[in-house]
């Protein structure tokens, strides 16, 4: 018999089978999450328990916090290239400290609602430095599995490649096999036995192989590290000054971002998985929250984790149950098996790690944006370049500005303004381009179509197109302006300087002002300047107000454009007057 309980939100509908669901979900996700949570903790350039830690506290606290139904939060591979940065400048204490200034950070992004801001970013920058994590992850992992000795660990990955080059006389054949076995153990577990996690089998298999047949003829984690404690560590608040603050807030800035990415992007995939939808802003509480109470248990920064919580949808989750009862099992396997855990050779870790980096590199994606050579491909490739060669903060920053300014171009590009004529030969066509030649134009009224936003970047153009077009002073201009769907104050200003100079000598006249951009002429006072008269929603209308206009100062007539009152081409005049031929 299943007995529902009476829960609302990410616990609706929730039952006895729905708990039993959570239970298996959360032993299997804590199974896996033990060896990643060590691993991306040394990758990281700490101990391998602070990664613990981290899974157990982060791990059930974004759970319960978060907005996300199925999330499963930690430590992950993302964090990775950032937090051995910060270790190798400032040390572990400042890391922590940086840890707790981002969960802040994200604490706020959530009050203020900025959480969907994240869906802003371009895919080329996320991509690039995803793809560059991921490039570093993999390049950082090569010491260990070859098992060189003498190799010194940097910041940067160039002076990395230098020292394993440098070392690579040093190969021990010993930890190359263990690592050899790990990675095959974690590549056909998944094939024959689906159901039992890869990477702990590879370090168990790999793990007895070196203990029994080779032992102290590998580095492992004790011998590295020291002995990984079976409890976890105190409460404790660090010590920390303005000046402190002061320079670490560029890092918990970086994590900040990084992590709110990352768990919103693991958020929009389990939302794929399961047709549910999860509350971004929620979601950054709960990361920001996580993310303050972690490193005062000494724990390192955390956010979702993608694979992990792909991980617990398969194998059936239910609710945030899964992810708390994921913390529990790791937390439980910390007290029972922590000694043990120092045997494992730092060469089983290194081929998890590998791939996990082969996993995030987003490698399909990255050459399909490179395939289009577009500017998106500039954006990708030098995001992606600075990530590996530089840092994560520079690529971002960079990648972002030149996206911004690729964007502006695209923008611009679309502002076009045309002279047009009425075709009076063609009722069914409106005002056309090509009616304007040297030899057929009016010198009385300029017509001209505006396509596009009127913003900052394409204004100069805007006024250009007009100013340079005119080149006598006709007494009536006409902005058709149906298809402009926004102006900002830069273009604005550069209406408002056409208007002023062409108001000294006859009027300006404007159709079809959709709703934003008179709203900010309104806002501005050029709505008043122009005369609430002078705006029309068709431009036949505004014509009629134009040949009135031009009545009243004795019009001269002109055989080159035949308006109703105009002398010549009077079979214009029926297409004129068909008011449809002008609608904008």
């Amino acid at each position: 018999m299943q007995y529902k309980l009476r829960f609302k939100g990410r616990y609706s509908n929730y039952s006895i089978r729905s708990l039993q669901r959570d239970i298996i979900s959360g032993i299997v996700v804590g199974v896996i999450a033990i060896p990643l949570g060590m691993a991306f903790a040394i990758a990281s350039g700490v101990k391998p328990e602070y990664g613990i830690y981290t899974t157990i506290i982060a791990g059930i606290l974004i759970s319960l916090l978060g907005g996300s139904r199925y999330q499963i939060g930690g430590p992950t591979g993302a964090f990775i290239p950032i937090l051995f940065g910060i270790v190798m400048t400032y040390g572990l204490d400042n890391l922590l400290i940086a840890g707790f200034m981002a969960g802040i950070i994200l604490f706020l992004m959530g009050i203020f609602k900025l959480g969907s801001l994240i869906k802003f970013i371009p895919k080329p920058v996320t991509i690039g430095f995803t793809s560059g994590i991921a490039v570093i992850i993999f390049a950082g992992q090569i010491p260990n599995f070859l098992g060189l000795t003498g190799v010194v660990q940097h910041e940067y990955f160039l002076e990395n490649i230098y020292e394993i080059i440098g070392n690579i006389g040093t190969i021990n054949l010993l930890s190359l096999f263990t690592a050899a076995i790990c990675l095959v153990t974690v590549l056909y577990t998944p094939k024959l036995f689906p159901k039992i996690p890869g990477p702990l089998i590879g370090l168990i298999v790999s793990t007895l192989i070196a203990s029994f047949f080779y032992p102290n003829h590998v580095a492992t984690i004790g011998s590295t590290f020291g002995e990984i404690p079976s409890n976890l560590p105190h409460f404790n608040i660090p010590d920390f000054s303005i000046g402190q603050i002061q320079k670490l807030i560029g890092p918990a800035f970086v994590i900040a971002m990084l992590g709110a990415i990352e768990s919103l992007l693991s958020a929009v995939v389990a939302d794929g998985m399961t047709s549910t939808k999860h509350n971004s802003n929620k979601e950054l509480i709960g990361q920001g929250i996580a993310n303050m109470i972690t490193p005062l248990f000494g724990g390192i920064p955390a956010t979702g984790a993608i694979a992990r919580t792909a991980t617990n949808i398969k194998n059936g989750a239910a609710s945030p149950i899964s992810g708390v009862i994921h913390g529990i099992v790791v937390l439980i396997i910390l007290v029972l098996f922590a000694p043990y855990a120092s045997k494992i050779p730092l060469a089983s870790m290194a081929p998890i790690l590998m791939i996990v980096a082969w996993n995030m590199s987003e490698r399909h994606v990255f050459l399909h944006l490179l395939k289009t050579k577009t500017e998106d491909s500039l954006v990708l490739v030098v995001t992606f370049l600075l990530t590996v060669f530089f840092n994560l903060t520079l690529a971002v920053e960079l990648g972002l500005i030149l996206a911004v300014i690729i964007f502006i171009k695209r923008m611009s590009d679309m502002m076009v303004t045309t002279k047009v004529l009425p075709n009076p030969r063609n009722r069914l066509e409106k005002v056309e381009p090509q009616m304007v030649t040297d030899a057929h134009d009016c010198p009385q009224i300029s017509i001209f179509n505006v396509e596009g936003p009127l913003f900052f970047g394409a204004a100069q153009t805007f006024e250009q197109s007009i100013m340079n077009t005119i080149h006598y002073r006709p007494k009536v201009l006409l902005l058709r302006m149906g298809k402009v769907p926004f102006i900002d104050t830069t273009g604005e200003s550069m209406l408002s300087s056409i208007v002023h100079d062409f108001s000294k000598h006859g009027i300006v006249i404007l159709s079809g002002v959709n709703e934003q951009p008179k709203k900010v002429l309104r806002k501005t006072g050029l709505y008043q300047f122009i005369g609430e008269d002078h705006f029309f929603e068709h431009t036949g209308e505004a014509i009629d107000f134009a040949l009135l206009h031009l009545n009243k100062d004795k019009c001269l007539g002109c055989k080159h454009f035949a308006f109703r009152e105009c002398e010549g081409l009077s079979g214009a005049t029926k297409t004129i007057e068909d008011r449809r031929v002008y609608s904008t």
